[in-house]
């Protein structure tokens, strides 16, 4: 009876070394969720008015306004993020001197192709292409982000009982 509750501590005490492993960093591509989260923050502390113009099919509005929260802005941008430890073999990556390609392997995502152009280690720009489809709808969606000049969002979606709406929503830095 003695030698139970011993044996009992050395298995809680083996069994709570730190691993080494889990505390390297797992991200495998360059990190979406990150520099927009990292991009929402600077775009906060800046606070700039923007142009920005809301279109759904034929109508259109363009107004001058104040962000009053970038991380909801961008967060169709934040969402596109392909580092999840079930995907790390899910995108090819072409690389050249200033251009970062991610394309799926598996046509089931939904983050099809990430263009990521870069001088050294600034973003110019970032391109996202995403696709949904299923029985009831499909969806097509082209996010583009040039930091301190423009965002763009082109979404179109098709319902199957109600038909194809798109949607372009700009937001221009002044």
């Amino acid at each position: 009876m003695f030698f139970l509750p011993v044996i009992i501590l050395l298995m809680v005490i083996v069994s709570c070394k730190n691993d080494r492993n889990s505390a390297v960093d797992t991200k495998k591509f360059f990190d979406i969720k990150g520099y927009f989260h990292a991009d929402s923050a600077r775009l906060s502390k800046l606070n700039p008015s923007i142009t920005k113009t809301v279109a759904h099919n034929n109508d259109s509005e363009t107004k001058k306004v104040q962000v009053p929260n970038w991380v909801t802005e961008l967060s169709l941008f934040s969402e596109s993020d392909i580092n999840k430890p079930a995907w790390r073999d899910s995108y090819a990556v072409q690389t050249s001197e200033n251009t970062i390609i991610y394309l799926a392997k598996d046509s089931s995502l939904r983050t099809r192709r990430i263009i990521i152009n870069k001088t050294g280690d600034r973003v110019k720009w970032i391109l996202i292409i995403n696709y949904t489809k299923n029985f009831l709808y499909e969806s097509s969606e082209k996010l583009s982000y040039f930091p301190d000049s423009l965002y763009l969002i082109q979404k179109k979606q098709s319902v199957r009982i109600l038909g194809t709406d798109r949607y372009t929503i700009s937001g221009a830095f002044r």
